[in-house]
């Protein structure tokens, strides 16, 4: 089976996730609860449709920017606004929701946290 991609969205209470092409949401505190939740819900509909049952796996989480900088608060805005040369105000108002991104912003601030991430998978301590 294909990955299944599942968007996320912070809320007042928590987060919400919905599946892609299916007619399945759930909501949780957390990433991992989402994720479970997430997974569980998507296999009653399958029962239900008596398709093959997935796993964690199968499935993709594509989280909001607010949801993703409330779930990897080891990422400091700041920094990264530095990083990627965005003033430091503009993207607190798109991690609060106060504004909403353009397609360009998105890219621009993903592109940042890849490279953040790239070159942390390549870091070495010495020993």
């Amino acid at each position: 089976m294909k990955q299944i991609k599942v968007t996320i969205e912070k809320t007042s209470t928590g987060y919400s996730a919905g599946a892609d092409k299916y007619p399945v949401y759930t909501a949780g505190d957390n990433i991992e609860e989402i994720r479970k939740n997430i997974v569980d819900a998507l296999n009653l509909y399958f029962d239900y449709k008596k398709q093959p049952s997935i796993s964690e796996n199968d499935i993709k989480l594509i989280p909001d920017i607010a949801s993703f900088f409330d779930f990897y608060k080891v990422i400091n805005a700041k920094a990264l606004s530095e990083r990627i040369g965005m003033n430091q105000s503009l993207l607190a108002q798109y991690i609060s929701g106060v504004k909403k991104p353009s397609s360009n912003q998105v890219t621009r601030i993903l592109k940042g946290v890849h490279q953040v991430g790239r070159e942390l998978t390549e870091m070495q301590f010495l020993l």
